[in-house]
C-alpha cells in the first residue's frame, strides 16, 4: 500500500511539474499569443456591432464566476468592455448565504468587476440546491428583465450539461434556450454557453488546450499566467468553499485557463403587419 501511495504522489506531482514547464514553454510562442487574442476577440468583438460589447455573465451561485468563467471574465475585463454578472441564488445551500454574498463581491472585485455591476438574486423559488427544478418561466423572465434593463448584447453562461451537471446551472440554460427559441431575446444580443467536456479533459489543465483549439467553438480563451493567478486569487476569496478538492480544482481544471463556447441560435420574432 506505502509504495502504491508514493506511486501515486510521485504521478501527481510529475503531472503539475510537467503542465508547468509545458504552459511556461507554450506562452513564449507566437501561436499561443495568437490563441489568446484573435481566437477569443475577433470572433467576440465582431459579432457586438460598432456600440461596444455590454456584456452579462449569469451564474447559479457565487463562486462559479471564477471556477468556470475567469478567463472570459478577465479577457473583458482586460478589453474594457462594460460587464456585468447576475447570479441567480445566493448560495444558502449550507445557510451561508450572508457570507457567500460578501465573498462573491470580494472575487468580482479581483477579476474586475465592481460591486455595482453585480446583481444576487435572492428568490425561495431559487434555492442553491442541486436537486431543485428552478421554474423555467421564473428564471428567463428575471434574466431578460437584465437584459432589456442594461442593454445588454452578449450573455455569457452554462450549456445544457452545466459543466458539472448542476441541476440550477442547467436550468440556467434552459431559460435562455427558451427565450432565444420564442424571439424575446432582443436583437443584436448573442448567447454564448460555456462547453460541457469529459472528466478527463476538464481536469488536463492547459494540456487540454491543443483539444479546444482544434475542437470547433465560436469563441475560444486562454489565459496567461497573470490571469491564471488572478483567477486563482478571486476563488481564495470565496474562503467559505476552499475545500481541499476545490483546492485541487484550482490546480489542475483547463476551466481555470481556457473557456470554450458555443454560440445559442437566436430566432427573430417577425410581427406580421396587416
Amino acid at each position: 500500500m506505502f509504495v502504491l501511495v508514493c506511486a501515486a504522489a510521485f504521478c501527481f506531482l510529475g503531472y503539475f511539474i510537467s503542465v508547468n514547464v509545458l504552459y511556461r514553454r507554450l506562452k513564449q510562442t507566437p501561436l499561443f499569443r495568437s490563441l489568446r487574442t484573435n481566437r477569443a476577440l475577433n470572433s467576440l468583438w465582431g459579432s457586438v456591432g460598432e456600440n461596444g460589447v455590454k456584456a452579462l455573465v449569469v451564474t447559479a451561485h457565487p463562486d462559479d464566476e471564477c471556477m468556470f468563467f475567469a478567463p472570459s471574465i478577465l479577457k473583458l475585463s482586460e478589453s474594457n468592455a462594460s460587464l456585468r454578472l447576475l447570479c441567480m441564488s445566493s448560495g444558502n445551500y449550507y445557510n451561508q448565504g450572508a457570507q457567500r454574498r460578501e465573498e462573491l463581491l470580494d472575487s468580482c472585485e479581483v477579476l474586475g468587476i465592481s460591486a455595482d455591476q453585480v446583481t444576487i438574486i435572492d428568490n425561495k423559488d431559487l434555492p442553491d440546491d442541486p436537486k431543485a427544478e428552478w421554474s423555467t418561466a421564473l428564471t428567463s423572465s428575471l434574466i431578460l428583465k437584465h437584459i432589456r434593463t442594461h442593454s445588454i448584447n452578449l450573455v455569457l453562461t452554462f450549456d445544457e450539461g452545466g459543466v458539472s451537471g448542476h441541476a440550477n446551472h442547467i436550468a440556467i440554460y434552459k431559460a435562455l434556450s427558451h427565450l432565444a427559441s420564442v424571439g424575446r431575446i432582443p436583437e443584436g444580443c448573442q448567447i454564448l454557453t460555456l462547453h460541457t467536456i469529459s472528466l478527463l479533459r476538464k481536469y488536463l489543465s492547459i494540456l487540454e488546450l491543443p483539444i479546444s483549439w482544434l475542437l470547433p467553438s465560436s469563441f475560444c480563451c486562454v489565459s496567461g499566467m497573470e490571469e491564471y493567478t488572478r483567477a486563482k486569487e478571486a476563488m481564495l476569496r470565496h474562503r467559505s468553499q476552499l475545500l481541499w478538492f476545490r483546492r485541487l480544482y484550482v490546480l489542475f481544471s483547463r476551466y481555470m485557463f481556457i473557456n470554450t463556447f458555443r454560440a445559442v441560435a437566436v430566432e427573430t420574432k417577425h410581427v406580421k403587419i396587416y
